[in-house]
Order: structure tokens, then C-alpha cells, then sequence
């Protein structure tokens, strides 16, 4: 890939695009309709909302006289980070919770964000210390503990006891 896309990593390939066409003073409309392209379809491309696949990449490419894939890449690299920070965001470890907490619920459809009380509330019942720890690195000890304390568990203090044991 030219190192000049280096900085793009993480960016999508049609915000790319866009500046690309707009260096060279080119209209998005005009060139889709060069490439055979809907237009529609390439101001979805070029706004984010939609991925580049590898045969439009490709006509882009030579068009536009880059290095072949280089689009491709992006769009790798771009949902790679995609996947990064759904994956950081969205769940707790699910290898690390035991499957037993969550026998009665489909565990890929848990809001972890909107039902966190609950879910803290569950493991700290019925967990043990893996699980425990996995929530407080999820939620972070001070949601936990916060969570606790409006709950009727009655020591909350058992969260930090993995904290204690580092001194």
C-alpha cells in the first residue's frame, strides 16, 4: 500500500475517496457514472454508510491510477477497527463468565449497557470470582459498586477483595 494511505488506517475508504476527488477536482456524480456505477451507490460509499467492495475498489484504483488494492485494504483496516470497538465496548468476556448465570436468557441479546444492574447483581449472587472479576472489568469497580450498594446484596465490599490481595 503507498505509505500515504498509512495514516488512513482505521478511516473509511470512502472518506478516502472523497478527498481524492476532490484534489483532483473531480465531480462523485460524473465519475460514478464513468465507473458504471449508480450514483446513489457511490455517495453511500463516499459518505461511510456503505462498504467498498473489490470490483468497484479495483475500477477506482485504475481510474484513479493508485496502487491496486489499496481501497481493499482500507476497507479491511476499517472493519477491523469496526469490530475492534464493538467487541471493547459492547460485552464482557463471554469465554470467561460462566454459561450457568445466564441459563434462562439468550446471552448474545443481553443490553449489557441498559440491564447492567441486573447483570451485576446476578453475577455477584451467583458467580464465582472469575466472573466477578470479569464484571468489574467490564463495568469498572466504582459501576459495580454503585450497583451493589442499590441492590439487596449485603456486602459489596467482596469486590475489591482481588484489589486487596495485590498489597
Amino acid at each position: 500500500m503507498i505509505r500515504q494511505f498509512d495514516k488512513y488506517k482505521g478511516i473509511h475508504p470512502g472518506i478516502v475517496l472523497d478527498r481524492e476527488l476532490k484534489k483532483r477536482s473531480i465531480k462523485q456524480r460524473p465519475f460514478a457514472l464513468s465507473l458504471e456505477e449508480h450514483p446513489q451507490t457511490f455517495n453511500a460509499i463516499i459518505k461511510g454508510k456503505r462498504g467498498i467492495s473489490t470490483a468497484l475498489a479495483l475500477k477506482i484504483e485504475r481510474e484513479l491510477g493508485l496502487e491496486e488494492g489499496t481501497l481493499v485494504i482500507l476497507q479491511a483496516y476499517y472493519d477491523i477497527q469496526k469490530i475492534k470497538e464493538k467487541e471493547s465496548k459492547s460485552t464482557p468476556n463471554l469465554h470467561i463468565l460462566s454459561k450457568a448465570l445466564f441459563w434462562d436468557t439468550d446471552i448474545q441479546h443481553i443490553d449489557w449497557e441498559r440491564q447492567y444492574r441486573a447483570v451485576i447483581q446476578r453475577v455477584f449472587e451467583r458467580g464465582n470470582e472469575n466472573d466477578k472479576n470479569e464484571i468489574i472489568r467490564f463495568y469498572g469497580a466504582e459501576k459495580v459498586s454503585q450497583a451493589l450498594q442499590k441492590s439487596n446484596i449485603r456486602n459489596p465490599y467482596t469486590i475489591y477483595r482481588s484489589d486487596k490481595t495485590t498489597d
